[in-house]
């Protein structure tokens, strides 16, 4: 189940705003799914600026090597270090400890282009 406080993406990130102002982004279940077994997460470096739908890394499983995309603009504050190390956190806990990125966002009102759990939930059923 995706957590409605959530906004998603179609290309299956989701984002969660913090108390601090800063955003959290990870990959859905479904996607983690979808891609089987996930073996290596290329994230970018702290301070790296970030746009709105476009790449910020990649992530590899089993099955593939997929883009990650930013579900909103800003500037990277933290990587999920322990991805290194354990990959498959992104497969058990897609939404916990799964996490990828933080983000200082530069426009919180592209959040408003995103998808609710709702909408995300339609989205996933028609594909």
């Amino acid at each position: 189940m995706n957590p409605s406080e959530f906004k998603y993406s179609e290309e299956h990130e989701w984002v969660n705003s913090e108390n601090n102002g800063e955003v959290i982004v990870g990959i859905t279940d479904f996607a983690a799914e979808t891609l089987g077994d996930v073996v290596f997460v290329e994230l970018p470096d702290v301070g790296a600026e970030v746009k709105q739908f476009t790449k910020f890394g990649e992530i590899e499983s089993v099955k593939a090597v997929s883009d990650l995309y930013s579900p909103i603009s800003g500037s990277i504050v933290k990587v999920n270090e322990n991805l290194v190390s354990k990959p498959e956190l992104v497969n058990q806990d897609a939404y916990g400890d799964g996490w990828l990125i933080k983000i200082l966002p530069t426009n919180l009102q592209e959040l408003d282009s995103l998808m609710s759990s709702t909408d995300y939930k339609k989205f996933t059923e028609s594909q």
